[in-house]
């Protein structure tokens, strides 16, 4: 069911412009917590989208709220890293609007256990301009940026130019020359902060529980079981494992590193 925000969130009041309608899916309690922006290209390298993943996890595991905008990419990896009951999702269409299509199943999770926040009435379609407006209530959300990937003329670009404006700190992945050009220039004039140790970064931000929960999936997993049982069964575990390092593919079936 779409909602409307009657109360204004205080992290908002920093932007250009506050928001004229915010609507929302989900659970508002979120906005109480640390909240930190997670954004970056649509087609990163494997070495990002594995690090964003490991970063994410931790940082989820720390007690921190997880934002990003839904897309592919690096969005994608952040919210399903993060688990979809500590994730926010900020929306450039309606809510409505599952978009992009391949993410309906994941929007869909987020809306149910998260929560999903737009400032576009029902039946806006995802216009080009939309995304940039959108990117602005990711970072004045956020106490941080993170930026796992970005190339010079990119939408994570502009969202960089709204941190800066915020005074966000901004954290980057370091990375080798030719490959996230933007945020090595970001790195060269000394705008960000490169992540080189995952866990004294995590540690800035929170502490991990160390009375971890059973692991039911990891569990499964040792019994080497085929990879396409395991999907069916568990589905984005798969995926959130497999970048984590924590399981590998062999001959087709699930092996636990």
């Amino acid at each position: 069911m779409i909602n409307h925000i009657e109360v204004p969130i205080p992290e908002l009041k920093i932007m250009s412009k506050y928001p004229k309608d915010l609507f929302y899916i989900g659970n508002l309690e979120l906005l109480k917590r640390k909240k930190i922006g997670v954004i970056g290209s649509r087609n990163p390298s494997q070495y990002s989208a594995n690090m964003t993943q490991k970063i994410v996890s931790l940082l989820s595991q720390s007690g921190n709220v997880i934002v990003s905008g839904g897309a592919i990419g690096i969005d994608t990896i952040a919210h399903k890293s993060a688990g979809f009951n500590n994730t926010i999702m900020v929306s450039g269409t309606g809510l409505d609007i599952r978009y992009p299509a391949i993410n309906k199943k994941m929007i869909y999770d987020i809306e149910q256990q998260g929560l999903v926040l737009s400032q576009f009435r029902q039946n806006t379609p995802s216009l080009p301009r939309n995304f940039a407006i959108r990117n602005e209530i990711i970072v004045a959300l956020s106490d941080i940026l993170i930026v796992a990937y970005a190339d010079l003329k990119s939408g994570s670009m502009r969202s960089i130019e709204y941190a800066i404006k915020m005074n966000k700190d901004i954290y980057v992945l370091p990375h080798r020359i030719g490959e996230s050009e933007g945020t090595n220039q970001l790195l060269a004039k000394g705008k960000a902060k490169a992540i080189y140790d995952i866990d004294a970064f995590v540690s800035q931000f929170g502490s991990i529980q160390k009375d971890e929960v059973k692991d039911d999936f990891l569990d499964y997993c040792k019994t080497n079981p085929a990879y396409n049982e395991a999907v069916f069964k568990y589905s984005d575990k798969v995926f959130e494992y497999e970048l984590l390092g924590k399981i590998e593919i062999k001959d087709g079936k699930v092996v636990v590193k």
